[in-house]
């Protein structure tokens, strides 16, 4: 004998399935899109558009021959404008188009500066100039700037022309040879001459004559020259190291 059985009215009822928990709260989703569109906008205005990041001040190191006013006047950076649109790579070109200037760096400075480092050319060699003082240039014969009188430490070049031009391999010679000189025989050095490249002559003080030849050597030309110089004789060959001469 089958024995009935009871079905209470909520197990007949059957359950509604359960929406993804994804779906349940879709105005969130919208919600944080919009946010989030909202803050990358934000941040496009404030880089592009607002004056809050905007270029307020230049600032200009390294420069000792040129006033910074003309670094400026080449950089032609404008006050207010948006210090992400500052192109640094465009800045440092108008800059090193000054002669003095050998390179530029640009960066920027958040949230309203830009920095300029201005490596300016290092004077190598006085050449004398047709009408009085001397023209100082650097290694790559570039002329720096003119003075009245030789300025200490900086040695005569002679050329035959009087004339120097940019790129001149015996320029190069020169200056090579110049800094590859201890310093204590580097001050006692007047004058360069150099008929060639491997050729170089040094002018000493006390009217010594050194033939230093090429600029390879260095370190064994040195100790050479500085050993013969005991002997003080008025000219020292020592272009070829271990076969050094004197008279």
């Amino acid at each position: 004998m089958s024995v009935p059985v009871s079905v209470s009215p909520q197990a007949r009822v059957p359950r509604k399935p359960r929406r993804p928990l994804g779906l349940r709260r879709p105005w969130r989703v919208v919600f944080f899109a919009l946010a989030l569109t909202g803050v990358l906008a934000a941040g496009v205005w404030a880089l592009f558009g607002s004056r809050l990041l905007a270029v307020r001040s230049v600032v200009v190191t390294g420069t000792h021959l040129i006033p910074q006013s003309q670094v400026l006047d080449a950089a032609g950076i404008q006050l207010g404008t948006p210090l992400i649109r500052v192109n640094t790579a465009e800045v440092a070109a108008r800059v090193e188009t000054i002669t003095q200037v050998l390179s530029a760096q640009v960066t920027r400075s958040w949230p309203d500066r830009v920095v300029i480092a201005v490596h300016e050319r290092t004077p190598a060699l006085a050449v004398p100039g047709p009408g009085g003082g001397f023209d100082l240039i650097d290694s790559r014969g570039v002329v720096i700037q003119w003075v009245a009188s030789q300025p200490f430490g900086v040695p005569v070049y002679q050329t035959a022309t009087g004339t120097v031009l940019r790129g001149n391999p015996d320029v190069g010679a020169a200056a090579a040879v110049l800094a590859e000189l201890p310093s204590s025989l580097r001050v006692t050095v007047l004058s360069v001459t150099v008929p060639n490249p491997d050729q170089v002559t040094l002018g000493l003080t006390g009217g010594v004559t050194v033939l230093w030849g090429g600029t390879g050597g260095a370190g064994a030309k040195s100790e050479e020259l500085t050993i013969l110089l005991r002997t003080h004789a008025r000219y020292y060959d020592v272009s070829a190291p271990g076969t050094a001469l004197t008279k």
